[in-house]
This record gives C-alpha cells, structure tokens and sequence, in this order.
C-alpha cells in the first residue's frame, strides 16, 4: 500500500502497546487517507490497524490537524 510506503507521518503514538502507532496521512488519487500503523522495532514488521477518510469538519483542510471545537 502506497501510503504505508510513502505516507507522512502526522502523529506518533510512542506509549501504544504492544509496539508504538502513527499516524500516517497518504492520497488515493485525490483523497486523502489516514492509515494507524503498529511499527515492531526489532523486525521493522508493519502492523495496520486501521485505515480511515478523514472527515474534513474534524480536520483542517491538510487534513495533517484535526480542527479545534
């Protein structure tokens, strides 16, 4: 998948267990796409946990931050 592979990571979630999660945010033609991953640090095996379209009235229009209430 193109956005594992070449997504940016907007997020990183360092105390998720059992291995750290980001963020990633990739496009799929022109839209966008936010994948969590699970990264194994000794093995650098990839663990997807989810995969979402971003809702545009949770984030900003990057769709890099969500939107504040």
């Amino acid at each position: 998948m193109d956005v594992i592979r070449l997504g940016e990571v907007i997020a990183e979630y360092l105390d998720d267990a059992p291995f750290p999660g980001r963020l990633l945010l990739g496009f799929v033609g022109n839209q966008p796409l936010h994948v969590v991953v699970a990264v194994e640090s000794s093995s650098k095996n990839c663990y997807v946990i989810t995969a979402y379209d971003p809702d545009p009235h949770l984030w900003d229009e990057d769709f890099k931050r969500r939107r504040t209430p």
